[in-house]
């Protein structure tokens, strides 16, 4: 058993945080900008919380971290009261964020500076794969930092690889989302396509999705984008705040983009249509939407 803290209680880290104390039977302080949720949190694991980061890190083995950006990384890890503040010698700090390569680096070096240890850890999985502890796990940092902290991770994981040094847990979560950009407009089109054909619609993801079109997103989010039902997971907002990543690191790389750059255009149609709440498939609403007559 070992001590751990967990700062960020939102759709991801509640649960996450949760099964490091049922599953891994850690001892689990939690810290939450809202603190009631913090101590619902504690009330229903059994768990502690504390009011600040630093004084849920003061101790621990291990700080997780799931929030939702670079400057949030930043202020819960070394802003005023941030967890750096409270890390004893030797602990490691493994941060669930999806956030850039650079504020990895930067908060590696922190750690070492410190005497501790950082793996850059971004999940794959969305809200269902956090509640029922089947996330997938992509890790950047030293091999010996990752293997003290992989038993610890894999309590709310199916998968936990090391994809490289510190960073590159990031850029590979940033190719997770570059196919899935991808995969979600070819389903929406592909949808929108048979039902312009009269097609039946059901029929028709039957007889492709045994072949070399399946995909996880067809699989589980046609027939809701059907029923235009988007409300079962990752929100276009925090979509764009990736895929904007995304970008960026392709234009300081010289990588090429084209399909993202124009499906984040489109996810930019989606809120401009009120749906920035929507899940990523809501891609199709956008196809739908351009049938319809404009106001007068």
């Amino acid at each position: 058993m070992a001590k751990v803290a967990f700062i960020g209680l939102g759709v991801m880290g509640y649960p996450m945080a949760g099964y490091l104390k049922t599953k891994g039977g850690h001892d689990v302080t939690v810290y939450n900008r809202t603190t009631a949720k913090a101590e619902k949190w504690a009330n229903e694991y059994g768990g502690s919380f504390a009011k600040t980061p630093k004084e849920a890190a003061e101790g621990c083995d291990f700080v997780f971290a799931c929030v939702g950006n670079d400057d949030d990384l930043r202020s819960v890890m070394t802003g005023e009261n941030g967890a750096f503040h409270g890390l004893k010698d030797g602990a490691i700090v493994v941060d669930n964020t999806t956030a850039s390569a650079e504020v990895a680096r930067e908060l590696n070096a922190a750690a070492k500076a410190k005497g501790c240890g950082f793996i850059d850890a971004p999940v794959s999985g969305g809200q269902a794969g956090a509640e029922n502890g089947a996330l997938t796990v992509m890790c950047g940092g030293d091999a010996a930092t990752f293997e003290k902290a992989q038993p610890v991770i894999e309590c709310f994981a199916k998968f936990v690889g090391l994809m490289g040094e510190s960073g590159a847990g990031q850029l590979t979560k940033m190719c997770n989302q570059i196919c899935i950009a991808g995969l979600v407009q070819g389903l929406s089109e592909a949808i929108h396509f048979a039902k312009k054909a009269d097609l039946d619609v059901p029929a028709v993801i039957s007889a492709i999705k045994g072949g070399a079109a399946q995909s996880w997103q067809m699989e589980n989010r046609w027939e809701t984008m059907l029923t235009g039902k988007f409300d079962y997971g990752f929100a276009v907002d925090w979509m764009r705040k990736d895929l904007g990543i995304c970008l960026k690191t392709a234009n300081d790389t010289g990588a090429r983009l084209p399909v993202t750059a124009l499906v984040d255009q489109f996810y930019s149609e989606v809120q401009a249509m009120g749906g920035n709440r929507w899940d990523t498939s809501s891609l199709v609403a956008r196809l739908e939407n351009a049938d319809k007559p404009a106001d007068k």
